[in-house]
């Protein structure tokens, strides 16, 4: 069940090992709240007359937006709670395909990299790659995020 995963240390990020997320279904409200947060205001992501011209017919998500998506399903599953100390950036993030009001989104998230660090003990680096798709099995984010995640405390 992708919602009930519990809490993960570094030790327990095995490298191979595969999350999946729930889904979410993109709302006309996350797009204005977006564009509110942000300031991007573009008329391919708020004006829909101005989007039917376009090679889309419709409004798309704003990158950034998708982004976003993409780091809420990795928080949402658990998976980081209470154990990242912090998102260190990513290495690479495609947004090879658009994503429209009323689409359905879920991500597979996969462990490719658990590294000590030499100037830690008390946390190491995770790498999961990421990989979000719509309904129709579309990809519409790849990349992979990394993360500062605690090593588990002595007594455990």
């Amino acid at each position: 069940m992708a919602y009930s995963y519990e809490p993960h240390y570094f030790e327990d990020f095995v490298e191979g090992k595969e999350f999946e997320s729930v889904g979410r279904t993109v709302t006309e409200a996350d797009f204005m709240m977006h564009s509110a947060l942000s300031g991007d205001w573009t008329e391919l992501h708020t004006n829909s007359e101005y989007a039917e011209d376009t090679q889309f017919g419709q409004r798309i998500a704003h990158g950034p937006m998708t982004f976003v998506q993409s780091t809420g399903f990795v928080y949402r599953s658990g998976i980081v709670e209470r154990t990242a100390i912090a998102f260190l950036g990513m290495n690479y993030m495609d947004l090879p395909n658009p994503v429209f009001i009323g689409d359905t989104l879920s991500q597979t998230m996969v462990v490719s990299e658990q590294k000590e660090l030499s100037s830690r003990d008390d946390a190491g680096l995770v790498v999961i790659d990421v990989t979000m798709t719509k309904q129709d099995g579309t990809v519409v984010l790849e990349g992979d995020m990394k993360f500062l995640i605690k090593t588990k405390p002595a007594d455990e």
